[in-house]
């Protein structure tokens, strides 16, 4: 249920990023999510469709990229996805620790359209 507040917290993002810019409609938003940052996609995308009517952000296109969490191996420092039930590092079975892969959640960029018709892409 916190999906609700924080996408409401995405559009404001994302209106802030537009009327900066001075554009006249929000075509697409582009997500990072990270697998353990709590929060769920499929949620954010449903209340992304209700709640931005009526902003610029209104029939916009939202795009979620999952980000997997990754390990740090305590040896050789490379990072990998661990696979189930295992931590060794596969690249030297070294231990592998975690590390912020996966935790992201951020307004990765926006398409807007300005006032004059064009597209532009804004990085947030």
């Amino acid at each position: 249920m916190h999906e609700y507040g924080v996408t409401r917290q995405i559009i404001a993002i994302c209106e802030g990023a537009a009327k900066k810019h001075n554009a006249s409609k929000i075509k697409k938003v582009t997500l990072l999510v990270g697998e353990k940052s709590g929060f769920i996609g499929d949620s954010i995308a449903l209340y992304f469709e209700v709640l931005s009517t009526g902003t610029l952000a209104s029939g916009a296109e939202l795009v979620i990229e999952t980000v997997k969490p990754m390990l740090r191996c305590s040896k050789c420092k490379k990072l990998f996805v661990r696979k189930p039930y295992v931590f060794a590092c596969p690249f030297c079975e070294g231990e592998g620790e975690p590390s912020e892969i996966g935790r992201e959640f951020l307004v990765k960029n926006i398409e807007i359209v300005l006032k004059d018709g064009r597209i532009d892409e804004k990085v947030l």
